[in-house]
């Protein structure tokens, strides 16, 4: 910035003004000297020495003022001090002078910013010259000369009492503000760290899922449309049981399935009323065909029927049982019926088995329990029983594969030639590894009236459970008969049914019908005389109760049981 009051004051003024000191700024700050005021100009040195023209030569021939930027009045006069030079000069203006509004002329020093004090001057009495305005009338006495202390004109940044208070208020809004961040940074850090561990773990969990084939929709026992591909080519070992009762007759039979893909194992529940092909091609039952065609026949026909295969026979007569039960320590099962001692002598004992959970089943109640059926009671009620006796000594066979087969070696049983003491042993063992944990189901395999499958039971056990296609024998390969109950007892309905079936003849049922003393068996179709005599015959009832007659459309031979048939064990 131009300062132009402070270079004229300290070249030609040295003997007006003295330097008392700088302000802020770094600009020099005077005072006046006690002495008597001399006019300056600072043109007329170059005027005089007629350097050329000289725009302010107008002004320069007015008088200066004491401080060399006046125009022309006494440097003496302190008068009204005229910023804007309104008020006409004391001897009028020069002639020609050039118009100035704003008094640039006349204040040339008023145009300069006044210097600053630093604050540690203000204290001082350093004045700075001041111009005064021209007087307004000659007779007008001169005014005192004001003094302006450099206090008035320093735009000096005077501490504000609250600016403490607003220092802090700013500091406080903002480290809140900061708190407030580094919460949310905190909070959403937590959120995403949490969520890729909640990520891990469920991947982690259907990954597992997978694995064990536990996995809903895909594994092969939860789903039922469109793994048949998938089921069937999972790695299955089976292997058929027969429970032989020694002493009260009948077989049980049951599947045993370690299912190595999936690594679960499933014990499968066969009725013996299904319909299989015997060696000569005719339909026959489950129950027949173990009596009638041995264990390898029976094997093959399950093979036909359920699309598996079987890799041996294992047959379990009663006394092994016991003795299998007491070789592994007892078990325990979950009992659903009493069971009475078969050696009591008098009615009304204490039953050998109680009803009630956790049950503990010795050798002889494990027998008792596995081939008890109460009266009226169906055979299918029986086969679970032995189901849950088969799921109790697998969890207390040892996984062990060489202690199992100790343990069955130790039994002295005889084996079917395909199933040897040490392939038995080791397929026990892994199945009780998986039993122990808890991976081993019984399923009972739905089957018809009539012996057949369902597409149930395709769908839910042979597709799934064993991954093979159910296949029964056609209906027209066995005789039909429709029996309808006349004897006034429940029980005979499924007593006849049981007969029948193992006879070879598919069991249609026709309900209940009013009391009779009688027995009929009715044929419709004279070639089916033969087979209504055998029908009698089956059932145990006298051959004069075979006619001829109006028979269901649906069935070959029609029966009607009355008081006189007196039914067999099943």
């Amino acid at each position: 910035m131009n300062d132009r009051y402070d270079a004229g004051a300290a070249d030609h003024g040295a003997d007006q003004y003295e330097l008392v000191g700088y302000d802020e700024y770094g600009r020099p700050v005077y005072r006046p000297v006690q002495t008597q005021q001399q006019t300056y100009d600072p043109y007329a040195q170059q005027h005089q020495q007629g350097y050329g023209y000289d725009p302010y030569e107008q002004a320069a021939q007015q008088p200066p003022s004491a401080y060399g930027y006046g125009t022309g009045e006494p440097a003496a006069d302190y008068g009204s001090y005229d910023p804007y030079g309104t008020a006409p000069q004391q001897g009028g203006p020069a002639q020609g002078a050039p118009h100035d509004p704003y008094g640039q002329a006349t204040a040339a020093g008023a145009t300069g910013r006044q210097p600053r004090v630093a604050e540690q001057q203000a204290q001082q009495t350093a004045h700075i010259p001041q111009q005064a305005g021209p007087a307004h009338d000659q007779d007008t006495p001169a005014e005192p000369q004001r003094e302006y202390h450099t206090e008035q004109f320093a735009f000096v940044e005077e501490p504000d009492a609250n600016s403490e208070d607003v220092i802090d208020w700013l500091k406080f809004t903002e480290n809140r503000t900061e708190r407030r961040e580094e919460a949310r940074r905190r909070a959403r850090s937590r959120i995403v760290a949490l969520a890729v561990v909640l990520a891990l773990v469920a991947a982690g969990g259907v990954g597992w899922l997978w694995y064990a084939g536990k996995l809903p929709g895909l594994s092969s026992e939860d789903s039922t449309t469109g793994t048949a591909t998938a089921a069937g080519a999972q790695k299955r070992d089976v292997i058929v049981v027969h429970l032989h009762d020694t002493k009260g007759g009948g077989t049980s039979t049951a599947l045993l399935v370690d299912n190595t893909t999936t690594q679960r194992g499933t014990t499968v529940l066969l009725p013996n009323s299904l319909a299989l092909t015997s060696d000569d091609g005719t339909t026959t039952t489950l129950a027949k065909s173990v009596e009638d065609d041995g264990s390898d026949g029976t094997r093959d026909a399950l093979d036909t029927v359920l699309g598996t295969d079987i890799e041996g026979t294992w047959r379990l007569d009663t006394p092994y049982l016991q003795n299998l039960v007491d070789l592994v320590g007892n078990i325990d099962v979950d009992t659903d019926t009493d069971v009475p001692d078969p050696a009591a002598k008098k009615k009304g004992e204490a039953p050998l088995v109680n009803k009630g959970r956790d049950q503990t089943l010795s050798g002889k109640m494990a027998v008792a329990y596995a081939t008890y059926r109460a009266p009226g009671e169906a055979q299918n009620a029986q086969l679970e029983r032995f189901g849950q006796v088969m799921q109790g000594v697998l969890r207390k066979m040892s996984s062990d594969p060489q202690a199992a087969t100790t343990t069955i070696q130790t039994l002295a049983q005889i084996l079917d030639p395909s199933l040897t003491d040490k392939d038995l042993g080791t397929f026990l063992a892994g199945l009780s590894d998986l039993a122990k944990g808890g991976d081993v189901k019984t399923d009972l395999l739905p089957v018809q009236n009539d012996g057949t499958l369902s597409a149930q039971a395709s769908a839910g056990v042979v597709k799934n459970v064993l991954g093979g296609t159910a296949k029964s024998p056609d209906k027209g390969a066995a005789v039909s008969v429709a029996v309808q109950n006349a004897t006034g007892v429940e029980d005979n309905t499924e007593k006849a049914r049981v007969v029948l079936l193992n006879g070879g003849f598919t069991f249609l049922e026709s309900g209940t019908g009013a009391a009779r003393a009688t027995s009929e068996v009715v044929y419709a179709d004279a070639a089916d005389k033969a087979n209504a005599a055998e029908v009698a015959k089956t059932l145990g009832l006298p051959a004069g109760s075979v006619t001829k007659g109006r028979i269901s459309a649906s069935a070959d031979v029609s029966v009607v049981l009355g008081q006189d048939y007196k039914p067999s064990a099943g």
